[in-house]
């Protein structure tokens, strides 16, 4: 069975307009290309393309989300705002969360792309699925875009797939090197879905992710977040997902496993402080696959969030499709002789004892820790 890929023109459609990193021009800041373009995400399809794996897919057509899909998350009042500033021409739902002409639209199919992902290998129709969903949703909240995120595609699809298919365990992993926000809130109370997000400490948003919120309302041990020190690198990452995630999954045993893959934490980011190169997020996507054969027999979706170096993020998530697929390139990190010296395959003491605090918190709730 093939892995599939999910992608449509549309995505690259969106508009965010000119900026300067994720600021608005005036004043003293002088226009550029925002940094959520839609170049990093061409580029890696273009790549995925040119190196002949995407032949070697099945390529999935995404349908749009219904208004009732993503209302499962969201509020009706955020869902016909979004529309109204798309059809006026452009806008903000939210903070940083920009809206263009048209992108209301493409916001149902960005997050239609994550429920096609779920169905996709619910029924069957391949053993795993990449989703080149855009614009990316892990931190819009219910009531209000943020962050360029306008519809919360991996929360509509965790409750989606609660819904339409019963299930009671499935797993939202997020390794985006920002928190997901919005997904936390999406499932903060509820013991059905399981959240784990691995990011920079005390970045974006800076007042969320600490390792003390764990869940409440019966649902404690549920969220398990992992704040990681700027600079950590493939080893820190490698030791969370040995030491809390995977010990975490073999105890919860999801039937579904959905990523926000944002390729953000890569050495060559500019709006994160992280060290993770290609290897690395091979090793990511390897280790959520065999999670996902052991326990859901491969149902795995991972759906495209951050990630903005157009020169890097191809090769990163290039690495993660490889993996899931199980078909080698033979493209080698171009990057890499640039830097052999580069201390990512370091474990530092200062994120061994981040990842060993949040395990001392989560072993209140996991027997495996």
């Amino acid at each position: 069975m093939k892995t599939g890929f999910i992608c449509d023109e549309s995505y690259f459609w969106h508009d965010t307009g000119n900026g300067a990193l994720f600021l608005s021009p005036g004043g003293w800041v002088e226009s550029d290309i925002h940094s959520e373009n839609p170049a990093t995400k061409r580029r890696f399809k273009n790549l995925l393309e040119r190196s002949g794996l995407l032949k070697q897919m099945k390529s999935i057509a995404p349908r749009p989300a219904t208004e009732e899909e993503v209302a499962l998350f969201h509020t009706k009042e955020l869902i016909q705002k979004t529309k109204e500033v798309s059809d006026n021409g452009g806008g903000e739902t939210g903070p940083l969360a920009i809206v263009g002409p048209g992108s209301y639209e493409i916001a149902l199919l960005s997050a239609g792309g994550a429920l096609t992902g779920v169905d996709a290998v619910m029924n069957g129709d391949v053993k795993n699925v990449y989703a080149l969903t855009r614009p990316p949703g892990h931190h819009a909240e219910a009531h209000e875009g943020s962050g360029f995120c306008l519809f919360n595609n991996v929360a509509i699809a965790g409750k989606y797939a609660k819904a339409k298919y019963g299930l009671k365990r499935v797993l939202v992993l997020d390794w985006d090197v920002h928190h997901g926000n919005g997904t936390e809130s999406a499932f903060y109370e509820d013991n059905e879905v399981l959240f784990i997000s691995l990011h920079q400490d005390r970045y974006y948003p800076a007042d969320r992710g600490f390792a003390e919120h764990v869940g409440k309302n019966g649902a404690e041990g549920y969220t398990v977040n992992i704040p990681l020190p700027a600079g950590t690198g493939n080893a820190g990452y490698m030791y969370a997902f040995k030491e809390i995630v995977a010990p975490i999954v073999n105890e919860f045993k999801p039937e579904l496993i959905i990523v926000s893959a944002g390729q953000d934490p890569s050495l060559f980011d500019p709006l994160a402080r992280m060290m993770v190169t290609r290897d690395g997020f091979y090793q990511f996507a390897e280790t959520m696959n065999e999670l996902a054969k052991n326990h859901c027999d491969g149902k795995l979706v991972l759906c495209h969030e951050g990630g903005y170096s157009g020169a890097y993020v191809p090769f990163c998530s290039l690495a993660i499709v490889e993996s899931i697929s199980g078909i080698s390139t033979n493209i080698e990190d171009p990057f890499a002789p640039a830097f052999p010296g580069l201390p990512t395959n370091e474990l530092l003491t200062s994120q061994k004892e981040a990842v060993d605090h949040v395990k001392q918190i989560q072993s209140s709730y996991w027997n495996l820790l």
